[in-house]
């Protein structure tokens, strides 16, 4: 044998010809490895990334929206102590537009201290009269704010309870003001997470409560199902968040991210198959096969030029996803095709996640601050202007207005045509005011109108205006209204905004007894 290949001769071509196939073989291969590590490490860290970021943004949307909700809720217990002697009608009123108004709940109810439904709005759900057992008896004894996991109401859906503790004004516990969201059908929360739930890299996320139930899936059927067993699920249960490689409860591996949302317990899951992520590598190594037919020098060049053009577009993504994260706005740039495409993809997915996210984000900020009726900022906007006001030091007088026998509007032409009188006196009021005062809605037929840097001498002069101005006009239902109006200074009258929001509604009180239609100027020194 040894003499065999002793005798065989081999030509120099030959033996260069097979130590250069050799060696670019094995630089492919090596090439080939190493860039298959590298694409699969980027990815599985992009979409942790990505996933990471949407949940987290999802979590931070739900727990603003439940945070709107608890407030929603307070200010109706509030109302109603504040309003102790108000008809049933007007509490069924008061539920009926705070359920439309904000469109944060299915159902909203008053269930007295003894359990019976006293209001519940919209009125076809038929529990009103009805005493109340199970989840919801368990949640009136609690005494305090709660948020139930989901459980069967005696409607027959699956909901969840959030309620608010009401006391009178003698501090008699008086029962609970309770909101519903259904599971099962539309509401704000279901808005929210159904949008872009699945993409076309399959990725997708879920919610689940405090129980380890699901509370919300792309597949509607499933909720209500446990999927305590599922390991991220797990951690979630524990308070915990972060980002993970885990075999889900349907055996199907998943690149994952799970935030906890703080105001609920609730928990947020977003993942990836790792299939998809598998697909594009396979894709990516066909790539590079085609790519290193060249010759070596040539080709070892195109990989280097290659490489920093691959990198480029993740770089440029981990950035904005790094901004992303760190709460920044960020601007979506163009969209711009990459030749690459995983990077296409990516690219493509990152830009709809952060415009879903912000648009989502932008929606809930809205809603929270503008009254729908109206359009008008609404009372949580106005607590920020008159605290940034108040908080700079700044001079400015505060207008209490309110419609005269607003109720005998509605109880006579309908409730259509007091939202139609309450759209026409936010219109007549901005378009007599200057372009520096702020008007907003408080409540009901109540408006709010502040006036930066101007006394209360002064503001009285404004007042007159509006109350003549919409004295003299004609109203939607076809013959003037009036208005009262009542009015203090910051910080002349207080340095207190709770007591001077009281002493311009004292002011407002005195001219409703005066006889209506009139400005009345706070007294307090």
């Amino acid at each position: 044998m040894k003499k065999i290949l002793y005798n065989q001769k081999f030509k120099l071509t030959t033996l260069l010809t097979s130590l250069v196939s050799v060696s670019v073989i094995f630089t492919i291969l090596i090439l080939l490895f190493a860039s298959y590590q590298s694409e699969k490490g980027s990815l599985v860290k992009t979409y942790l990334s990505l996933n990471d970021s949407k949940s987290d943004k999802i979590s931070k949307s739900v727990n603003s929206l439940f945070q709107s909700m608890r407030v929603s809720l307070k200010e109706t217990a509030n109302f109603l102590k504040e309003n102790e002697g108000i008809t049933d009608e007007d509490i069924q009123e008061q539920l009926e537009l705070l359920r439309k108004n904000s469109r944060y709940f299915n159902s909203l109810s008053w269930i007295d201290e003894k359990g019976v439904v006293r209001n519940i709005a919209p009125i076809s759900v038929g529990l009103k009269g009805h005493i109340m057992t199970g989840v919801t008896k368990e949640v009136l004894n609690l005494k305090k704010p709660t948020l139930t996991t989901p459980y069967i109401a005696p409607s027959g859906r699956l909901i969840v309870l959030m309620s608010e503790p009401f006391y009178d004004s003698h501090g008699k516990y008086r029962g609970i003001i309770g909101g519903t969201i259904y599971l099962q059908e539309k509401n704000v929360l279901n808005e929210i997470l159904g949008n872009d739930i699945i993409d076309d890299t399959g990725s997708y996320y879920y919610v689940v409560g405090p129980d380890g139930k699901l509370l919300f899936h792309p597949d509607i059927n499933r909720i209500g199902d446990d999927v305590s067993a599922n390991p991220l699920v797990m951690k979630l249960l524990q308070g915990e968040s972060g980002t993970q490689l885990v075999t889900n409860t349907k055996d199907i591996r998943m690149l994952a991210a799970y935030n906890v949302i703080p105001e609920t317990g609730w928990g947020v899951i977003q993942q990836t198959p790792v299939s998809y992520v598998q697909e594009l590598l396979k894709k990516h190594v066909q790539k590079l096969i085609l790519y290193i037919l060249p010759p070596f020098l040539i080709l070892l060049f195109l990989s280097i030029l290659v490489a920093r053009m691959l990198a480029k577009p993740f770089i440029y993504l981990a950035d904005l996803i790094n901004q992303l994260g760190s709460g920044e706005q960020v601007l979506t740039p163009k969209t711009q095709s990459h030749w690459n495409r995983e990077a296409d993809l990516l690219t493509k997915s990152v830009y709809i996640t952060i415009e879903s996210v912000q648009k989502n984000n932008n929606k809930l900020t809205q809603a929270a601050m503008t009254d729908t009726l109206t359009e008008l900022p609404n009372r949580r906007k106005l607590n920020e202007v008159m605290a940034i006001w108040a908080n700079d030091r700044q001079l400015f007088s505060l207008i209490a207005i309110d419609i005269d026998y607003f109720k005998s509007v509605n109880d006579t032409y309908g409730h259509q045509a007091g939202d139609e009188v309450l759209k026409y006196l936010a219109k007549t009021v901005q378009s007599v005011i200057r372009k520096t005062d702020m008007f907003f809605r408080y409540g009901g037929e109540e408006f709010v109108l502040l006036l930066p840097n101007t006394k209360a001498s002064e503001t009285y002069d404004i007042a007159e205006i509006i109350r003549r101005t919409i004295e003299n006009e004609i109203s939607p239902v076809g013959k003037p209204i009036t208005i009262s109006l009542g009015i203090s200074e910051f910080p002349l009258h207080s340095n207190s905004l709770d007591e001077l929001f009281k002493y311009a509604d004292e002011a407002l009180y005195q001219s409703k007894l005066e006889g209506r239609n009139r400005t009345t100027i706070c007294s307090h020194d």
